[in-house]
């Protein structure tokens, strides 16, 4: 009608967003199902299974569903179960010596009027960026009898001759070989998220007359708690899944045996014993138990650092 004010309905929005959030996310599921799903059920499979000759010994070697033999023998060896043991006493020694040493390296390059502060940054971080099997041999000829300098240096003062590959202390060597390592990974994450802290607080602390020290223990600390938690749980991973430093480690040394950690044994049994069932067993049990670690420390973590759960 003339003169009445038109009313336009307001268009309503489209639900969904049609084949685009699809589309955009199909590359990302096609390499977690290519790379992750598809190897995992591989070798849950394959941990089913077992070689078997048929028709005596002149007969034909067939694979045969043995349902959980495999992990029954994985979890009845002693080597194994030795290694696992072996591989904690390693995690206790590195886990909170590698993190104490961030956290120290991190809390001194975070105070006033640090001097040479991009150099030290540079130099902890340094380590890490060496691979794994280089800094192995590296250290590897440290502890050399032969040609060890430490040794040299050692004995130039009087002191006896200490043995790094001997079996009461080639669990410290290798040890030391990931604390090096990984301190500077875990310093520049701890660095990073107290840069983030904003500085009036710290100042809020000084006119409080808190000390340097009160302020690490009491601001920072407490602030950067959700950084700590998420370095030791990447740190108890990575503990878990130790190979390279003692595998190279142990041409060297007769107190390396091939069974010395977890994943020493699965890598013999999977390519010097061609024994690929026992290794898939061996894994998913080794996976399994990363999971539960890693759960179990992550979930005490955070009840401890936010006060959930309580």
């Amino acid at each position: 009608m003339p003169g009445a004010s038109s009313t336009v309905a307001p268009r309503r929005p489209r639900r969904g967003g049609g084949p685009t959030p699809y589309v955009l996310v199909a590359p990302a599921v096609v390499l977690l199902v290519l790379f992750l799903l598809v190897p995992i059920g591989y070798t849950v499979w394959l941990s089913l299974r077992a070689s078997r000759v048929t028709g005596g010994g002149l007969g034909l070697r067939v694979e045969q569903f043995v349902g959980l033999e495999n992990y029954v023998g994985v979890l009845t060896d002693d080597g194994y179960l030795q290694g696992v043991l072996r591989m904690l006493g390693y995690g206790a020694i590195v886990v909170p010596t590698m993190l104490g040493l961030a956290l120290l390296f991190a809390l001194l390059l975070d105070t006033p009027r640090i001097r040479f502060g991009a150099a030290s940054r540079i130099g902890i971080f340094l380590p890490y960026a060496v691979p794994g099997v280089i800094a192995s041999l590296l250290w590897g000829f440290l502890y050399l009898p032969n040609v060890s300098p430490i040794r040299d240096a050692v004995t130039a003062v009087g002191l006896p001759a200490p043995d790094f590959l001997a079996p009461g202390s080639v669990l410290f060597s290798v040890a030391n070989i990931g604390v090096w390592g990984g301190v500077g990974f875990n310093m520049i994450v701890l660095y990073t998220a107290l840069r983030g802290i904003p500085r009036e607080m710290y100042d809020a602390a000084r006119i409080d007359g808190a000390s340097e020290v009160q302020i690490a223990l009491r601001v920072k600390i407490p602030l950067i708690a959700p950084a700590l938690v998420m370095t030791g749980v990447f740190s108890i991973i990575a503990t878990l899944q130790v190979f390279s430093e003692p595998a190279t480690l142990q041409p060297l040394t007769d107190a390396i045996p091939s069974s010395w950690v977890p994943l020493m044994t699965i890598y013999r049994d999977a390519f010097v014993n061609n024994d690929i069932h026992t290794a898939a067993a061996a894994s998913v049990v080794l996976a399994l138990g990363t999971l539960v670690v890693s759960l179990g420390v992550l979930s005490f973590l955070q009840k401890r650092a936010f006060g959930r759960g309580q």
